[in-house]
């Protein structure tokens, strides 16, 4: 029986989880989603492959796994930008600045790498529960600048953030793609203040 380095069973069997998660996040984070095996994983932890199968029951679930874990690092790395924000504008673009720079330090990489994958079909739901997550810093943000429709606003400007993100991924210039991506979010929620 292999010795556990750990207060308890459960904790135990908390870290092994835990590594696997951090072990495909890893190999997601090198490009190749059809990488991510319970073998490739299992090597990097120093576990039998079979053993994967006591915390996972498929590669689906793994993957899932990975997108879950990944969505409160990246809101609190955004609600961190955000807290120095004086008003609802700046939040909006700290917002709007914070995810470029997830994306600019590789971040995004899992994204990219699960967007073609086999089971893709099976992170849809792990993917939107993480977007909600997202977006929720930016609803608070919207809410205190008086929109009557936060939840519609603040996912039409995860557009502009969307948009940019393929343009930095493309190659194009960081810094001039998050200069015009925060004029065109804060000129918009600026434009809600007007009438209709």
């Amino acid at each position: 029986m292999p010795k556990i380095r750990a207060a308890s069973v459960a904790d135990h069997r908390a870290q092994q989880r835990a590594a696997l998660v951090a072990a495909a996040r890893e190999i997601l984070e090198e490009g190749d989603a059809s990488a991510v095996t319970f073998a490739a994983v299992a090597a990097r932890t120093g576990l039998a492959r079979n053993s994967v199968y006591k915390y996972f029951a498929d590669r689906g679930q793994l993957l899932a796994e990975v997108v879950r874990e990944a969505a409160p690092r990246w809101t609190s790395r955004i609600r961190a930008e955000m807290a120095d924000a004086q008003t609802p504008e700046e939040a909006v673009a700290a917002y709007v600045r914070a995810q470029l720079i997830l994306v600019r330090d590789g971040e995004h990489r899992i994204a990219q790498a699960l967007a073609g994958d086999r089971d893709a079909a099976v992170l849809r739901e792990g993917a939107a529960q993480a977007h909600a997550q997202i977006l929720e810093p930016l609803i608070a943000a919207l809410t205190d600048l008086g929109d009557d429709a936060p939840h519609r606003t603040a996912r039409l400007l995860q557009g502009f953030v969307n948009a940019a993100t393929t343009a930095v991924e493309s190659g194009d210039d960081f810094d001039a793609v998050t200069r015009r991506a925060v004029r065109l979010a804060t000129g918009a929620v600026t434009s809600l203040a007007g009438p209709p």
